[in-house]
């Protein structure tokens, strides 16, 4: 199979690099500055083991490539803010020997959150959802790394909205090759809710900085347990910290990479790269929507959804409000309902 890695940063492009290293064919999709680094550089990847170069066809959409295959697996990497966009640009073309993108082809959707499942389900017929565990940063044009040993991340990997079939168990056995830990399971779904509950801190970390004294990991534990009162109204089953401490182990530990200093999680990279997007309206904005239809309270997921799109907007620096003012603007929207 070929991998088209629709979105090569940091998660899209350590799993095109670590697919290629693995002797896979892998065509990497990006734009701007980083797509002229990818076509004058290639990609350069940063893992445990060292950096390596993949000089790798890369392209700014479809159109270069023609007919699309149809042993094609088509990977979005995208953020979940532009995944529409991305699945108008894909869905509609052609597949050598009859058909379009959107009726025959694999989506594998490498995101967090929930959302880029059901938007991709309108527009493909074959769709995959995968809970990703792993830790990586884009750098910089044409550079990614991924600090994961001896493991690069453990990706579960099954059919949306679920089952199982060939399809994700051969894809699962090529990431096997590539350093990553892909289960296929039934229930995919229950992983990435699950995920997205750990996801619910990456706005606090974006606007507040680390999560690491007590008044902030109280305050995480407080945003969490929204979260988790939302889940249970909506009947929505999730991994359990347990099932997924036991899933993960000591598969993956991270290790400093010499010249490359790990900031933060997706959001944080965001605010820093100064793109004026951040995916909060689909993680803590999950659980705000949730609430809404199910009758529970979320003002803390809310002001962190609002702070998080207003540090994008404004690009303003990532971690740059004290956590006592977040904690106060916490404690105030508890009081006055969010």
């Amino acid at each position: 199979m070929r991998y088209i890695i629709i979105g090569a940063g940091a998660v899209g492009g350590t799993v095109g690099g670590r697919l290629a290293q693995a002797g896979r064919e892998v065509v990497l999709v990006a734009r701007g500055r980083h797509l002229a680094a990818l076509r004058e550089h290639g990609l350069r990847l940063r893992v445990p083991d060292g950096e390596s170069t993949h000089r790798l066809p890369a392209v700014d959409g479809p159109g270069p490539l023609g007919e699309l295959r149809a042993d094609d697996v088509l990977v979005l990497a995208v953020k979940t803010q532009d995944t529409v966009a991305a699945l108008e640009t894909w869905a509609d073309v052609p597949v050598a020997g009859g058909g379009t993108a959107a009726g025959l082809l694999p989506l594998v959707c490498l995101q967090n959150g929930v959302e880029s499942n059901r938007l991709a389900l309108r527009r493909f017929r074959h769709v995959y959802g995968v809970c990703v565990w792993l830790p990586s940063t884009f750098v910089e044009p044409g550079v990614v790394s991924a600090a994961g040993t001896p493991l690069t991340g453990v990706l579960h990997l099954g059919r949306t909205p679920h089952g199982t079939d060939d399809t994700a168990r051969r894809i699962a056995a090529d990431l096997a090759d590539a350093r990553f830990e892909a289960p296929v399971v039934p229930d995919v779904a229950r992983w990435q809710y699950a995920k997205l509950l750990d996801n619910l801190g990456n706005a606090l970390e974006a606007v507040g900085g680390p999560v690491a004294s007590e008044e902030a990991q109280a305050l995480l534990a407080r945003v969490r347990a929204e979260g988790e009162a939302v889940l249970d109204a909506a009947g929505i089953p999730w991994a359990s910290v347990a099932e997924q401490r036991a899933a993960r182990g000591d598969k993956v530990t991270l290790v400093p990479l010499d010249g490359t200093p790990r900031g933060g999680g997706s959001s944080w990279q965001s605010l820093v790269r100064g793109t004026g997007t951040i995916e909060a309206d689909y993680l803590n904005g999950e659980i705000v929507l949730l609430g809404r239809l199910h009758g529970v309270a979320t003002p803390l997921n809310d002001l962190l959804r609002r702070l998080a799109n207003r540090f994008a907007r404004e690009r303003r620096a990532a971690g740059s409000l004290p956590v006592a003012d977040l904690v106060r603007l916490a404690d105030e929207a508890v009081r006055h309902g969010g």
